[in-house]
């Protein structure tokens, strides 16, 4: 009886160390996101099918105004890249006839990039910033690929106003320094 009692406390000091062996050790928290993770992060929020107006304050484009867009917005390549793509709403996939630019947001480091192919053949390189109530993502343009001989998109500002609503806003320079904003007012179609 003795060896028993004192056996007792001797199993239960090997249980409690037992037990203590199968405890996960404390996980880090998380490191917080960058502002440029955010960004990146609200810009992936923009994934799926969206259409609407297009607005524009050139006159030679005046037609332009009203006409619906269709825009595509995916998250690729491991959810490292965001891929944009528009179009006039209505037209065929048909990049050889119509404009269809291709717009790719990633990460490199801790800065959001934005390379635009843009249809007047070049490559405008821009670089991301959220607004204070991150709900916006602007874009300044950072460098060009590519000729000029017809100006370059130089400015972009992505807003979102609710999971099925947000707004692009774009700015194309013109070769003699003039500036052209078009902007849409898209609602998620997909």
């Amino acid at each position: 009886m003795l060896s028993v009692a004192l056996m007792s406390p001797a199993t239960v000091a090997v249980a409690q160390s037992d037990v203590h062996k199968h405890e996960s050790p404390a996980q880090p928290e998380p490191a917080p996101l960058s502002e440029a993770q955010k960004s990146f992060a609200l810009m992936k929020t923009f994934a799926g099918e969206w259409e609407g107006p297009v607005k524009t304050d050139m006159p030679i484009a005046a037609g332009m105004d009203g006409v619906p867009v269709h825009v595509t917005m995916r998250v690729t390549s491991r959810g490292n890249v965001v891929v944009n793509e528009f179009q006039e709403a209505n037209t065929p996939l048909d990049p050889a006839k119509y404009d269809h630019p291709v717009t790719m947001f990633y990460l490199d480091s801790n800065q959001l990039n934005l390379v635009h192919y843009c249809d007047a053949g070049n490559r405008p390189h821009m670089t991301g910033k959220m607004s204070a109530d991150g709900k916006t993502v602007e874009f300044d343009f950072a460098d060009l690929g590519g000729s000029d001989k017809n100006g370059h998109m130089h400015h972009a500002i992505f807003t979102a106003l609710d999971e099925n609503r947000h707004t692009e806003e774009w700015t194309y320079k013109l070769p003699n320094g003039q500036t052209v904003h078009a902007r849409f007012d898209l609602r998620r179609v997909k």
